[in-house]
């Protein structure tokens, strides 16, 4: 399948659209990202809301990192209702090009960049790709590879952690999360 095979290679479909089939991407995001009928599809999420708001922002900062244009990053934290508790976000931008994306080095640099990381050690990473979360892990990064539930592991892992629940971050980083004191 042709979106499958540019994902691998390039880190994103619409890279490799862009590349061999001079596929405009702002349009492209117009078209399919942006035309999206995702209200309905995508709802708040309580569970992921109080996830987020028990991390203490004191101890680490919660920034977004998508391959999505702005548009549609912005548009998928409306939906579920979570824009309020971040920082800032790291997209690809789709107006310049030649654009950049994960996995590539320079877009987990901007990534660094935008969000002020001084070291990156200091970055905690969770993506549901495994070749993002191979990236950001030997970048040094400390990376959680969010696996699907219902898909079986992958054979060589990507990362340090492999999770199936965005709550399991509870467990493995207890580090972040308020306790009852101060929360």
């Amino acid at each position: 399948m042709l979106h499958q095979k540019y994902y691998k290679e390039h880190g994103l479909a619409i890279s490799g659209l862009v590349m061999h089939h001079k596929i405009d991407p702002l349009e492209y995001n117009r078209e399919v990202d942006d035309a999206l009928p995702l209200d309905g599809l995508i709802t708040p999420d309580p569970e992921l809301r109080q996830l987020l708001e028990d991390i203490d922002t004191s101890k680490v900062k919660l920034w977004l990192f998508t391959n999505a244009h702005i548009t549609h990053g912005q548009r998928v934290v409306r939906l579920l209702e979570i824009e309020d508790l971040f920082e800032g976000i790291t997209f690809c931008d789709y107006r310049k090009m030649p654009f950049i994306c994960k996995p590539h080095r320079e877009m987990f640099d901007k990534a660094e960049a935008e969000a002020g990381v001084v070291s990156a050690q200091d970055c905690y990473f969770v993506d549901d790709s495994h070749l993002n979360c191979r990236h950001a892990q030997a970048r040094g990064w400390t990376t959680a590879h969010l696996l699907e539930p219902d898909l079986p592991e992958p054979d060589e892992k990507a990362a340090q952690y492999q999770i199936r629940n965005l709550q399991t971050l509870r467990s493995i980083f207890p580090q972040f999360f308020k306790t009852k004191k101060n929360s």
